[in-house]
């Protein structure tokens, strides 16, 4: 089983060096427990090679996507700080394999969330503010052909992340029916409430906190934390420019480069 762990982890590897998508992973991976130790491995060769971590991401909130998947809850991922591209930047184009953008609520941490079983008010109180954000997501695994498995082991498809550059007190907007508009050069392509992330962005937070807490690798001071799409998934052509607009938070845009 370690063997298949370490080939799968390095079939993902591969599809980065080479910057082609590679396939599916689940043939080598026995559960989620095993496609999460296939993660760990990737994210401790990136460690490896200097990269910082700067938070974690969560997936598959939407009910939608869990009955597609199979599955009753969400999964996570390792967000890096090379992965963030500043408000209104251009993503090179092969950055980011088969990209596709969702708009979300991060929340950047001011305390640790150390606890085994998280409530509510401690994220509230453990959050110094919350930011609009464009998650521009990607799958090393060709034609997007995955199951639980195959986007766990691939870190949960992230790829790069856009934060908004307004901060916002949790006490100031109510997440819960905030609603969200994503635009394609001024066409809207996607539409959401804070309720599509598991009822409310704090109850992803907490089911984060907790699970991370469990497996001994606390969500930490300072890191940021995307809490899941609000609305549905857009896939991103080099060209294309992704503008979300969250009520209460403001907006934040991306830029997709053209092939070369």
């Amino acid at each position: 089983m370690a063997d298949t762990k370490h080939e799968a982890a390095a079939r993902l590897l591969g599809a980065y060096a080479s910057g082609r998508p590679c396939e599916p992973v689940r043939d080598l991976v026995d559960g989620v427990e095993a496609a999460y130790a296939v993660q760990d491995l990737v994210t401790g060769h990136w460690l490896g090679q200097g990269r910082r971590l700067s938070g974690r991401k969560i997936g598959l909130t939407s009910t939608a996507v869990q009955r597609q998947l199979g599955v009753d809850s969400p999964d996570f991922g390792a967000l890096f700080a090379d992965m963030a591209v500043p408000d209104g930047a251009e993503i090179p184009d092969g950055a980011v394999l088969q990209p596709r953008a969702e708009a979300e609520v991060a929340l950047v941490l001011e305390h640790d969330l150390t606890h085994e079983r998280h409530t509510v008010a401690d994220v509230i109180r453990a959050t110094a503010f919350a930011l609009p954000a464009i998650e521009v997501v990607g799958s090393r695994i060709r034609d997007w052909d995955i199951t639980l498995a195959d986007t766990v082991a691939d870190n949960a498809s992230s790829g790069m992340y856009v934060l908004g550059n307004r901060p916002v007190l949790l006490r100031d907007v109510d997440l819960r029916m905030a609603g969200m508009v994503m635009e394609r050069r001024g066409e809207q392509v996607s539409t959401g409430l804070g309720t599509a992330c598991l009822g409310h962005p704090l109850h992803a937070a907490v089911w984060l906190a907790d699970t991370l807490a469990r497996l001994g690798s606390p969500l930490r001071a300072g890191d940021t934390v995307l809490t899941g799409a609000l609305g549905p998934v857009v896939p991103a052509k080099p060209g294309d420019v992704m503008e979300a607009r969250i009520d209460g938070l403001g907006d934040v845009r991306v830029a997709f480069g053209g092939a070369a």
